[in-house]
């Protein structure tokens, strides 16, 4: 792969230009564990998108969390549980994903599930009209059959995660680990940036014939 440096602001550019050239409605995952920042990405891209004329509605994966009886049933730092059931997959695939998808209603629930009040998020559904961008943030999203027509996954290396990861979260590192080796986000991804040092990005791109 080349490896071709990018600043952030530059980084945000070239995706929102991206997207905003696809036709018709896209779902787009932008996958990385919470010390790459997707949650911070995808919000970047919110407003150069509505710039360009696509409406945007950005989900954040920790809305669709199941109850803390079912998430935290092993334990509130289990990597296993944190790895394989802590997003309601099929919550977000029926809110979002299918509608936004082809011959979908549009109709989307921006959240589902608050986890600070372990109660459902009662959020109003929000039209989105054909031509729009849905942006879903989170860790651990590809692999397990979602629906998206982009992956953007941001990498960052062993060391790099380890470094970054807030101490409090580190029971999460064997979960990315088992994630890198069981799933290989970065080999099948279609857009991969490199983030050790969130100021310097690097997009990961094929090599030029």
């Amino acid at each position: 792969m080349r490896v071709r440096p990018i600043s952030p602001e530059r980084l945000v550019t070239e995706l929102a230009d991206r997207f905003a050239a696809a036709a018709g409605r896209l779902r787009v995952a932008v996958d990385g564990a919470p010390a790459a920042g997707p949650d911070e990405l995808a919000a970047a891209l919110v407003d150069p998108l509505r710039a360009l004329g696509r409406p945007v509605l950005h989900v954040r994966a920790t809305d669709f969390l199941r109850p803390a009886s079912v998430r935290l049933e092993h334990g509130r730092t289990n990597p296993d549980a944190y790895y394989e059931g802590w997003v309601d997959e099929a919550g977000l695939r029926r809110e979002v994903l299918d509608p936004a998808g082809p011959g979908g209603s549009g109709r989307v629930l921006p959240s589902l599930w608050d986890a600070r009040t372990d109660r459902a998020s009662r959020a109003d559904y929000v039209e989105l009209p054909p031509g729009g961008v849905v942006l879903v943030s989170g860790a651990l999203l590809l692999g397990g059959g979602l629906p998206f027509d982009v992956a953007v996954h941001l990498e960052l290396s062993p060391a790099a995660l380890a470094r970054r990861t807030d101490p409090e979260r580190r029971w999460t590192l064997p979960a990315f680990a088992r994630y890198a080796a069981e799933v290989a986000p970065a080999t099948f991804a279609d857009i991969v940036v490199r983030v050790d040092d969130p100021r310097h990005p690097a997009l990961l791109e094929p090599p030029t014939p």
